[in-house]
């Protein structure tokens, strides 16, 4: 069976690097941002953001129980500001769009900011670089998002990023990914 947290993974690591900067657009208990501090090192650095304090202190007591090396930076604020906060290109980025696992279900990403978010991180995008948008359409926002993702990305130039969707078909209501690669 696809896992597709696995396959994320993959596309993340064939892109960033020891000394790399990553973002993890929502932080949610922190375990991407994990595997981002791990893999870009000491001398590289992360970007994690969200709104709920829950998420940014379950992030920070998860990424010290790990181990992690001090080489992140966590910020409770929504992921559409990123610009606001990252100064540098980036290598490699990670939304997990929908709620905090564990949290309130009745907070979860909105179109009005998701959008906005994936812009910024297309935009923030060093050349050969990777940018993964895992979508829950299993709720109505979920679904919408999604819909909505596939409408901007299927306008972005081929010559710019190759826009990849990853979705297993004959389960519509499964979490899928879109791949954004840059040229």
């Amino acid at each position: 069976m696809l896992d597709l947290l696995e396959l994320q993974k993959s596309f993340i690591l064939r892109h960033l690097k020891e000394g790399g900067t990553a973002v993890d657009f929502t932080m949610g208990n922190g375990h991407d941002t994990e595997f981002l501090s791990k893999t870009v090192g000491c001398s590289g650095h992360v970007y994690a953001f969200d709104i709920q304090k829950q998420a940014v202190d379950s992030t920070a007591a998860h990424l010290h129980k790990v181990g992690c090396p001090e080489n992140y930076t966590l910020i409770l604020d929504s992921h559409h500001n990123a610009g606001k906060y990252v100064d540098r290109s980036i290598n490699a980025g990670m939304f997990n769009l929908g709620w905090l696992p564990g949290g309130d279900k009745s907070i979860t990403t909105l179109r009005e900011t998701t959008l906005p978010a994936i812009k910024t991180a297309i935009s923030l995008l060093a050349p050969d670089s990777v940018l993964t948008v895992a979508v829950y359409p299993g709720h109505a926002e979920g679904d919408a998002e999604g819909k909505m993702i596939a409408d901007y990305l299927s306008e972005l130039p081929r010559w710019k990023v190759c826009a990849t969707q990853i979705k297993i078909i004959n389960s519509p209501t499964s979490p899928y990914v879109y791949v954004i690669e840059s040229k």
